[in-house]
């Protein structure tokens, strides 16, 4: 059996995240289904990733100008690791590093900002999978669809035996289940897990099973056909289960339709792909544009050989969001195409000036200390008019120091040592 287990995840991170997104979710399918008169959970997947990537673009729009911006000041990063190539002092590492956070501060990126996105995104996307591939859990008008089944199932003498070895005849690899334990909500929860799970294989042995039960099966098979379907195929199914079914039946134009969600899948991750910058390649970056490319490469063939194995929803979730980063990618590209990043650069510089008066921090003291820097790398020791002349600046700076900034502290700091050294 596989790890996955198919009721609601519990986790206490993602577990949160899941429930509100399939509240949302229920909320899509229930305006659909009592207004549009539409019930089908394949199209509500479809208008919900669009809207939650439409909730995304903030995030996205902010990562593809941190992507724009490092890669143009890329040159000025190059020049500074050439300039202290190969000098392992501590000084000339100091320099290095005080260079390298000024043309940071100059571009207004952070050395985490990549991580920053990822954060965010990731715990999305993983709570997204766990809503999608269980749509029953989290979406309680679907859940209902199986109630009166449910009711009847349970009714049954002996009832847990029968689906345990119903679940294991029938090789559900999506779903753990265990049918002996004695609590009957737990039990509910795992005879959904298996009824939304089931291929039409599935229900036929179901009806055997529990041929007293075979109008109420019928009616809710139907009922979740019509709830599941997708361009004629059932989105609870994978497409292996279904190209083995519709081969073995005649049936190839369904298999062959399955066979499409796969590669469909592949090739809009590919397109998704080529439309996202791509890692420069020079010098020290080399390493990591190759660990990109294959990384680009790697993923989109993932997708092709998993989407075979998984439920064909999951499948239609991720052919949907790749076209959706796609169209957004390439408004992007063309908006950034257009826009003049030197005036995004001067915007960021006077942010990082307001930024340091708001430390305490002004400005020729900064650069009195890079001149510093640049007398130590160079091997020349200040004359004493320059010691002078920098402890007088750094007195003004702790005298004009503002409330709550880092030099008042420095300064409280000072007075404390002097006060407990007397």
């Amino acid at each position: 059996m596989s790890d996955i287990i198919l009721t609601a995840y519990d986790g206490a991170f993602l577990g949160p995240i899941a429930k509100i997104l399939g509240w949302i979710m229920n909320v899509i399918y229930v305006f659909m289904s009592d207004v549009l008169g539409i019930g089908n959970i394949s199209l509500t997947i479809i208008i919900f990733t669009i809207i939650i990537y439409m909730c995304l673009f903030p995030v996205t729009y902010k990562q593809q100008k941190y992507s724009k911006l490092t890669q143009k000041m890329q040159p000025e990063l190059q020049k500074v690791q050439k300039k202290y190539q190969g000098k392992k002092d501590q000084v000339s590492i100091q320099a290095m590093q005080d260079e390298t956070q000024v043309i940071y501060e100059k571009y207004g990126v952070s050395p985490a900002g990549s991580c920053v996105f990822m954060l965010i995104n990731l715990p999305i996307l993983l709570a997204l999978y766990r809503v999608f591939y269980n749509v029953p859990a989290y979406l309680g008008s679907v859940r209902a669809q199986f109630a009166s089944l449910v009711d009847g199932i349970m009714s049954v003498p002996n009832y847990q035996k029968i689906m345990g070895d119903l679940a294991e005849k029938i090789h559900l690899t999506t779903v753990r289940v265990d049918f002996t334990v004695k609590d009957e909500g737990i039990l509910s929860n795992y005879i959904v897990d298996t009824l939304y799970a089931m291929n039409s294989s599935g229900w036929d042995l179901l009806k055997e099973k529990f041929s007293g039960l075979s109008e109420l099966i019928v009616s809710t098979q139907e009922n979740m056909s019509q709830i599941n379907r997708f361009l004629t195929l059932n989105i609870s199914d994978t497409p292996f289960s279904i190209m083995k079914s519709g081969f073995a039946n005649g049936a190839y134009l369904i298999a062959i339709l399955a066979l499409l969600i796969p590669f469909t899948s592949y090739l809009t991750q590919v397109l998704s792909m080529k439309l996202m910058p791509q890692a420069t390649g020079s010098s020290e970056n080399d390493a990591m544009a190759s660990q990109m490319k294959t990384m680009n490469r790697i993923m989109p063939l993932f997708s092709l050989f998993f989407c075979f194995s998984v439920p064909v929803g999951l499948g239609v979730y991720w052919i949907i969001s790749a076209l959706v980063r796609s169209i957004q990618q390439f408004c992007l590209n063309k908006h950034f195409e257009k826009i003049n990043l030197d005036d995004i650069i001067k915007e960021n510089q006077e942010k990082a000036k307001k930024k340091r008066k708001k430390m305490g921090i002004p400005e020729h003291q900064i650069n009195s200390a890079a001149k510093l820097n640049a007398r130590k790398l160079n091997g020349q020791s200040m004359t004493s008019q320059e010691k002078e002349q920098m402890l007088e600046k750094a007195a003004e700076s702790r005298s004009n120091a503002k409330p709550g900034s880092m030099a008042e502290k420095a300064n409280l700091v000072k007075k404390f040592n002097e006060k407990n050294t007397k």
